[in-house]
């Protein structure tokens, strides 16, 4: 993945999914919606991964209007197209197949060659507990590095 300006991160899905896998997908868009993406203009809130009929999509990814367009500006919430090789779509339809796992936008970005991606992380829903003990292990390396490095 040869990253050259990340547009958007997916914060809370860190937090939320124990991510195994990563796919970097591209994304059929329109000329509004490119032009709102490179502005900053995307949430992704509640949005997520479905697929249908051989065909992956991205769900509930707002993107908002672009303030310059005349007319016809893109529908916020439209399902997108997502671009992948058969072979992934199949590992990512099998993958979701299984109980309990799940497939969330984790980052959208410009490439070095300026087409907009995103990258997919497929993985379980973490419990709550175990989100805190990542938080206690997280605050005690804090501590230890601190300690280390003050002397305190």
């Amino acid at each position: 993945m040869n990253i050259e300006r990340v547009i958007a991160k997916n914060r809370k899905a860190l937090l939320t999914l124990d991510v195994e896998e990563k796919i970097e997908a591209g994304i059929s868009l329109l000329g509004t919606e490119v032009k709102s993406i490179k502005e900053g203009r995307v949430s992704f809130k509640d949005s997520y991964v479905r697929v249908e009929n051989g065909e992956a999509y991205l769900v509930n990814l707002d993107i908002g209007p672009y303030p310059n367009a005349h007319f016809g500006n893109h529908e916020r919430m439209r399902r997108r197209k997502l671009l992948l090789h058969k072979r992934q779509i199949l590992r990512l339809q099998g993958k979701l197949s299984e109980k309990g796992y799940t497939a969330v936008p984790l980052t959208i970005y410009v490439n070095d060659k300026g087409l907009i991606k995103v990258e997919i992380g497929v993985g379980k829903g973490k419990k709550l507990y175990d989100r805190r003990r990542k938080l206690k292990e997280k605050d005690l390396k804090r501590r230890i590095e601190r300690e280390v490095k003050y002397g305190y």
